[in-house]
């Protein structure tokens, strides 16, 4: 292709006039799935097309016999929070295991982590755990724990290699979702943590319809600036809404980057549209803070240390800190039962 003759565009003009107003979408929103327990379920206009339409079709009817099993084995967790983006690559498990690392600074709480992305479990590797295995013993299989306080359950526990791939269609996987929550021994607990996968699927729809009679405290969703990644955010946010789930707020994630050595920050990820707190204003839900880009938060992540603990000092862990309490606010907790003051 030739090269073009036109004078390009000055990269601080491009940057210092976005885009006017979000994109608005133009065609119809489809009609709601109406959910496996449903009479309909297979048979409704709006599952033609559907890959899982024969099995919903075939699938007994009526609600799930092992919700109630699920909801005495998680009696003793007094708070559930689902971790959620719709998006890939905002950071979701990263802020997960930040989350669960800032409730186990107070050696009062117990928290867990329940890793419930299938194909792509990288929880045990952010927390140091990747090599563990599950102990199995007669009161069900016991979580992987970090600390005395903190606990993981993910599907890597369960791969002969580190490396091998999840070829899973949606029941197998919706499955053993269920059996991180009716046969895992989680005990009293003061949080467990869900982080959900990307999208709006079968992994969603299993957790909130298994944790529907245990209930759950809400959602907390991850977004970074772009609206490449907002467009997928509001989709997720709409689920929360027609799933019947609080969302607790939005956290803008790599919100800018602080340079280690000059604390400098420059904005990578531009907010074209607004970004997390324009989205959370235009949804009338909480904003929750931004939480800049630090490279540190990466390598304590593939080395599987505390965030928190290494860099303490950190423009990113200051900021973390506040969203962690905002976080408690929205569950209308004490702040110093969430994160002790410093």
């Amino acid at each position: 292709m030739a090269p073009s003759l036109e004078a390009p565009d000055n990269v601080q003009d491009v940057l210092s006039n976005p885009l006017k107003a979000a994109p608005n979408l133009v065609a119809p929103e489809p009609e709601h799935c109406p959910g496996p327990e449903s009479e309909a379920a297979g048979k409704a206009d709006s599952c033609a097309g559907c890959p899982n339409q024969a099995i919903c079709a075939s699938a007994p009817k009526g609600p799930d016999p092992d919700i109630p099993v699920i909801t005495a084995r998680l009696a003793g967790i007094k708070h559930k929070v689902l971790i959620l983006s719709g998006k890939g690559g905002v950071g979701k498990s990263t802020f997960t295991t930040l989350l669960a690392h800032a409730f186990a600074t107070n050696e009062e709480n117990t928290v867990g982590i329940m890793d419930t992305d299938i194909c792509g479990p990288s929880i045990p590797k952010m927390m140091g755990v990747e090599s563990e295995t599950i102990h199995v013993s007669g009161t069900g299989w016991s979580p992987v724990w970090v600390m005395d306080n903190l606990g993981v359950m993910s599907i890597q526990f369960m791969l002969p290699n580190k490396d091998d791939a999840i070829i899973w269609r949606g029941p197998k996987k919706n499955g053993l979702i269920k059996q991180f929550l009716k046969d895992v021994e989680w005990g009293e607990m003061d949080f467990l943590l869900v982080d959900t996968p990307p999208g709006t699927s079968d992994e969603h729809l299993s957790v909130n319809s298994f944790l529907s009679e245990s209930g759950v405290d809400g959602a907390v969703v991850v977004t970074t600036p772009q609206e490449v990644a907002l467009l997928d955010v509001r989709k997720e946010i709409d689920f929360c809404k027609k799933a019947g789930i609080k969302v607790l707020g939005i956290v803008e994630n790599m919100s800018g980057f602080v340079c280690p050595n000059c604390k400098h920050e420059s904005q990578i990820f531009t907010a074209t549209t607004g970004g997390g707190r324009a989205l959370a204003t235009e949804m009338g839900i909480p904003f929750l803070g931004a939480v800049p880009l630090d490279p540190r938060i990466g390598m304590a992540s593939d080395y599987g240390e505390s965030f928190f603990d290494s860099f303490p000092d950190s423009p990113a862990c200051a900021a973390l800190k506040g969203v962690v309490r905002r976080v408690g606010e929205e569950m209308g907790l004490k702040a110093d039962v969430v994160l002790p003051e410093d």
